[in-house]
Parts: structure tokens; sequence; C-alpha cells
């Protein structure tokens, strides 16, 4: 979390005020803030914020609310323009998310000791900060659409996602952990072939949810694995709630534990890319690094017999991102032999939306299990 002391001005011209910024996602604090209230017009609250003022709120919080929806609308408009390759739609449109948030992030709500919002009608978050922010040191001020965010997850971690192949169990992801939401790899793990032996490693776990599906597959020990302190104690934490805290070990360790395993899963994030917050670090791998260590370092880690189980989207090929031989040219040169690759079809929403630039590339998305072992 990000917190400093920040300084804003009236548009008065009035004595300046010091205020402490919190961000959950590293943001860095507006140079420049403005008070504003419900009679400024969405055009005016766009057109200050495009020129790079924040705006703090004074008036009830329905109404920011519904500023905040109308300024989203109003950046809707400039949809991305294919270009002539997949790879700089992509590029465009990614840039164009980037503005997007910043700019939405700029309409700010004030914070009084113990998160309370001194606005008319504003809620209780008192709890949903505390999990994303921990205690409120100061009064202060934060992006209501970080804060709308902070909110939803708090709603997702208190009661949690229904996971089908669990037989409707629910893993509990917190702040920050990318949710199960995506079920088709979730399924792909629960229904390929179990290696003999009773012992894997999930390289990057995340909620926990693979090592769950796996010890309820009859795995008597799993080692978890993540580089993310919130991923660990989230893990940790769906592992104690479903009773597998004796059976599944979760580590703050980058991707491979000491020793072998029978089996090693991972899911790695499936885009090359520099992640911008903490939740884009599930999608996006700079130089597929996570992809690239877990392929060089698996022979080293199976047990004699053992499988390696690589879960992963091939949009980033359809998109020009990676090249079409390079997975296969990558696990040749790790030293690994293809024993067989189980697919399936993306259920998620934008694979059905035609609107959408890279519609084509989506909708032909495959996800696949590569059961690998040494060669």
């Amino acid at each position: 979390m990000t917190t400093q002391t920040t300084r804003w001005a009236t548009t008065s011209g009035g004595a300046n005020e010091g205020a402490r910024w919190y961000a959950a996602n590293g943001a860095p604090p507006p140079a420049h803030i403005v008070p504003a209230e419900e009679t400024i017009s969405v055009a005016a609250a766009h057109q200050l914020m495009t020129q790079g003022s924040a705006l703090l709120w004074r008036g009830d919080f329905p109404s920011a609310r519904r500023l905040l929806a109308a300024l989203g609308r109003r950046a809707e408009r400039g949809r991305t323009t294919p270009a002539q390759s997949p790879a700089e739609t992509f590029r465009r449109q990614r840039l164009a998310q980037s503005h997007r948030a910043v700019l939405l992030g700029r309409l700010l709500v004030p914070y009084e000791t113990d998160w309370w919002i001194p606005l008319r009608g504003a809620p209780r978050v008192r709890e949903a900060c505390l999990q994303a922010y921990g205690p409120c040191s100061a009064p202060g001020h934060g992006s209501l659409r970080e804060l709308l965010g902070v909110v939803g997850s708090y709603e997702w971690r208190r009661k949690g996602v229904e996971i089908p192949a669990l037989g409707g169990e629910r893993i509990h992801p917190h702040f920050g952990v990318f949710s199960p939401v995506r079920g088709e790899y979730v399924d792909l793990v629960a229904e390929a072939e179990l290696p003999a032996g009773g012992t894997a490693f999930d390289i990057g776990t995340g909620t926990g949810v693979l090592s769950v599906v796996l010890a309820r597959r009859g795995m008597r020990r799993i080692v978890a694995t993540d580089t993310d302190a919130r991923a660990v104690l989230c893990a940790r934490d769906n592992a104690d709630r479903l009773g597998l805290d004796a059976r599944i070990d979760v580590r703050h360790t980058h991707l491979f534990p000491e020793g072998r395993a029978h089996l090693v899963v991972c899911n790695p994030p499936w885009l090359p890319g520099v992640p911008r917050t903490p939740l884009d670090g599930a999608v996006y791998d700079p130089e597929s690094r996570m992809l690239r260590g877990f392929l060089a370092g698996l022979a080293d880690h199976l047990e004699p017999g053992g499988e390696g189980w690589l879960i992963l989207s091939d949009l980033a090929e359809r998109l020009g991102l990676r090249g079409r031989t390079e997975l296969v040219d990558a696990i040749t040169a790790a030293g690994l032999r293809v024993l067989s690759r189980t697919t399936t079809k993306p259920r998620h929403a934008r694979a059905a939306d035609p609107s959408d630039p890279l519609h084509r590339a989506r909708a032909s998305e495959v996800t696949s299990l590569w059961r690998l072992a040494a060669a």
C-alpha cells in the first residue's frame, strides 16, 4: 500500500492542507487536487481530470458514484480501433485501458480515523479497508474507483467463489489475489489422470485452488509456492477453511521449493508483458520469465516417472505476442517431452463480445494442459 502526505489547493487559491494518500495498487499521489461537489458537470469534471487535476469530493457519496459512472461512459466513447496486427491492437487497447484507469482514479473521497468516510450516504467500509490497506494511520483521501474495487473484493472474500470442480466448495480470494473465476483451467486439473505417487508442488498457487483440487483428488502432500505475500496468506486461509492445512504447505518463495515431487503443476500468467497493478501479475509475465523458469527447472524437481502439468492459454500466440513454436521450442530446450495435451475453450464473457477489437483472437483462444516429463 502507498501512504504519503500530499498537498491540495482550493480553487479559490486558499491555503494548502496536508493529507495522507492511500493507494493499495501503488499509484502515486496526485500532484494537484481541487475540491468538487454535486454542482460540477460531467464535462467540467472530465476537463479538469484530463488536465491532470484530481477532484476531492465534498458532496454526497451516491452523487460521487454517479459521476464516476458517467465519466466511465465518457471514457468508453473512444474505443480502440483495430490496427494492422493483433499485437498492435492489443498494445493500443491496453494503453487506452491504462489511461482510462488513471483518469477515473482522479476522483477522490476523504477518509477520517478508522476508515470513516465523512460524506452523506457513504457506506461503512471499515472491514473492507482494513483488509486492503491495514489501519488508518491518519485522515486522508484515496481513489473512489479503487475503493469500490476494495469493497467488491471484500464481498468476494466474505462470500467466496463456488468451484464446480470441487463439488460446490468455495474458495475465498483476498484483496489483490486473482479470483478463480475462469474455471476452465481448474476443470483441466480436476479431470487429468494423476501420475503415480502422492506428492505435488503447486507453483504460483494464488488462492490455492489447484492445491485444494489436488488434495481432494487424493494427493497426500502438496507444497504450494508464491512470490506474493498476499497470495501466500490467501492460500493458507483457504487450506485452513477446508480442513486441508495439514496436507497443503504454503511457502513464500520463488518458483520451486526444495526437493522433488511426483506431480508439479503451474498455471503461469498467460501474456508476456509488464504488470501495472497487483492483479495484473496473474495475467502478465515480463518476458515470460515465470513460464521459462518453470520449464527450465521442472526436470530437476520431478521424481522418477513424475509429471509436470503446464496449464496455459494460447492467447499470446494468437495475438502475436509469442511465436507459434516458441513454447514447444522452450519445452524441448528444457530437456522435457510432451506426454499429451488436453484443451478446452474459454467460457469468459470477453470471448463472446463481438464489439471487442480483439474478438477474433479471444473467440478462438484455447487453454491447454500440457503433460510434461523429463526427456
